[in-house]
């Protein structure tokens, strides 16, 4: 099976922004065969060296916009400012890929998790937590599959 690189990001301290790390946590604990588990705060330049060597990746994140539970996409290499600035989306971490290693990223996908609360000290909202849960089953999948995920996906609570 090919080497999957999960990559959570994201503070633990801000609510339900913690959704990308709490996920990397939990799939961490199944150890899985021939899946890299990371999570930071956030994404910067030198991540680059964490997709060599990857057959895939993952990059997990909380974000109030988008649908619930959960969406899943795929992404490709974007030059952008983010760059210069201490966080970096992960589009520009693969062309940061790109300009680094002089050749394309591994496939990659976005997995976005719907969070409602960011406030500092707040614990995961019971609304994130169960997008938490169904997002926690859609990779166990992924990490177990020959496949990657569709283009796009939209998944919701049944």
């Amino acid at each position: 099976m090919a080497k999957l690189l999960l990559f959570g990001y994201g503070n633990p301290g801000r609510g339900d922004d913690a959704l990308g790390p709490e996920l990397i946590e939990r799939i961490a604990q199944l150890k899985l065969a021939d899946v890299e588990c990371q999570n930071d705060m956030q994404l910067q330049v030198e991540h680059v060296t964490d997709l060599a060597g990857c057959d895939r990746v993952v990059f997990i994140d909380a974000d109030m916009s988008c649908a619930e539970p959960f969406e899943l996409s795929e992404i490709s290499a974007l030059k952008d400012d983010s760059y210069t600035s201490h966080a970096m989306n992960p589009t520009a971490l693969l062309h940061a890929y790109r300009q680094v290693y002089e050749k394309d990223a591994p496939p990659a996908f976005l997995l976005r998790i719907r969070g409602y609360d960011f406030e500092l000290g707040d614990p995961l909202t019971d609304k994130a937590s169960a997008n938490l849960e169904a997002a926690l089953k859609r990779v166990v999948e992924l990490c177990t599959a020959a496949s990657p995920p569709n283009r796009r996906e939209r998944l919701v609570n049944a």
